[in-house]
């Protein structure tokens, strides 16, 4: 009896071990000065992985509710982003059973708690202004995944400017 439950024991602490995953809390605020100093860059790579289903970057784009990129160390929604902004709001005031997740991202540069919550501001902006234009923010919920799922490979300005997004996914 005693060998049966300390072998289920055992299984239960290896299979709580086994499935930890990384969750940091986002501090909100902070800079990022300390991205990258001292750090030697490594070497260029300039190809581009498939997206999430297996899409090239460009394919991936075309789903009716469109990513909107940031600048390096920012999630102020740039006049490209707000136009985005303005067809998913439209799409899903025309679709009014529909609800999305929008997942904030960031580059690798930087600490990940930095990129944490810049993530979370990301998501949290691009929500706020949809709900602005009128949809109801019971249908948008946010996730910050700061650097953690990046779109693109690349140690570049290339794969950097495809990862620092806010991206939507339908629900």
């Amino acid at each position: 009896m005693k060998k049966s439950v300390y072998g289920i024991l055992s299984l239960a602490v290896l299979f709580t071990a086994g499935c930890s995953s990384k969750n940091a809390v986002a501090p909100s605020g902070g800079a990022d000065a300390g991205a990258g100093a001292g750090v030697p860059a490594p070497a260029p790579v300039t190809s581009v992985e498939a997206g999430p289903s297996g899409y090239g970057f460009d394919e991936y784009q075309t789903g009716p509710l469109g990513d909107v990129f940031y600048e390096f160390d920012s999630s102020e929604l740039s006049s490209d982003a707000q136009n985005q902004l303005q067809q998913n709001a439209t799409w899903m005031g025309n679709n009014a059973g529909a609800s999305t997740l929008i997942e904030g991202h960031c580059d690798e540069r930087g600490t990940s708690e930095y990129n944490m919550a810049l993530g979370e501001r990301r998501a949290t902006n691009a929500k706020e202004y949809i709900v602005r234009l009128g949809i109801p923010s019971s249908r948008i919920e946010t996730v910050s995944y700061g650097e953690e799922k990046p779109f693109a490979a690349g140690h570049d300005e290339s794969a950097w400017s495809k990862n620092r997004r806010a991206h939507f996914i339908l629900k």
